[in-house]
């Protein structure tokens, strides 16, 4: 089993996703309680890496809703954290640092270092401190970490899972297949280029997934072409979700989706169509599916 889990979303929940707090909670809460049940003794780091907007926040001596909604959760389940965002603000601040020297988002092997030691030293001082507040027959033993009855959301994605979109009953348009991304405008991670996905990219393509949680959503691939759908669950008014993000202009971006969240638990029906609408900055109305995502 994992031992050592580590975890860092504050950039991508601020800058990618633009999380509110519940949801920037909801995920984390989620993460944090999936290792603790895969592994009771498992020991959780999550550490906070750094963008401009954030460091401006950081800098007025405000926390970013993504490192304060990732603290309570820590907080809550008692795990420890690396405030690698504050450390970077403050050296910068102070002159001994610049944000290129650190290497920006995706810090560069001296920003990563900066990560590295805060991580080291982290490790060290909790060492340190076990051998010398133990007996000698407790310093080895295995001891499970609390998991609290009470979440701070009680839909936080505790059962956050995968189904496979070849369990959708597709009734028109969705094709399960592997695409032909030579002929797909738009750049596309090699992890991706051999996996089968439910697409449409024609508008009215409908399909219909039973599913059993409290949430429902889609983990896919939003480029170029990225087109509004309509999701309705049980039967309920069509809701559009925008499928086109920021970053979907010259490459299929990898994201989660959430077409319905707060249901009752127990079993549901989603139905999935696309429409002849899109964001205005994109180029089709495409939908390609990799998961769905339940909780």
């Amino acid at each position: 089993p994992v031992d050592l889990f580590f975890v860092e979303f504050a950039v991508n929940d601020d800058q990618d996703a633009m999380h509110a707090r519940r949801e920037c909670i909801r995920g984390m809460e989620g993460i944090v309680r999936h290792v603790r049940q895969h592994n009771p003794n498992a020991d959780i780091i999550i550490t906070y890496f750094v963008n401009p907007g954030m460091m401006e926040k950081l800098g007025r001596d405000e926390e970013p809703i993504s490192t304060g909604a990732h603290e309570a959760v820590a907080e809550q389940y008692q795990v420890s954290t690396v405030h690698l965002a504050r450390e970077v603000t403050e050296r910068i601040a102070n002159g001994t640092l610049t944000w290129e020297k650190y290497g920006g988002v995706h810090p560069a092997p001296f920003g990563n270092r900066i990560a590295a030691d805060m991580v080291i030293e982290l490790l060290t001082s909790a060492w340190e401190a076990s051998e010398t507040g133990a007996a000698d027959s407790q310093r080895n033993a295995k001891r499970p970490h609390p998991m609290p009855e009470t979440m701070l959301d009680p839909n936080s994605y505790v059962n956050g899972r995968f189904i496979s979109p070849a369990e959708a009953t597709i009734e028109s348009g969705w094709k399960w297949e592997t695409p032909n991304w030579t002929s797909i405008p738009g750049q596309l991670r090699g992890r991706y280029a051999n996996r089968p996905l439910l697409s449409a990219d024609a508008p009215n393509s409908v399909m219909t997934l039973n599913f059993t949680g409290n949430a429902i959503g889609a983990f896919l691939l939003a480029g170029p072409d990225a087109g509004i759908v309509e999701a309705s669950v049980d039967e309920s008014p069509f809701r559009p979700i925008d499928l086109y993000h920021r970053f979907s202009g010259g490459l299929h971006y990898p994201r989660t989706v959430m077409f319905a969240t707060d249901l009752p638990p127990g079993a549901h029906v989603l139905r999935l169509r696309t429409t002849e609408k899109s964001n205005s900055a994109s180029k089709g109305v495409a939908a390609r599916i990799l998961e769905f995502t339940v909780n």
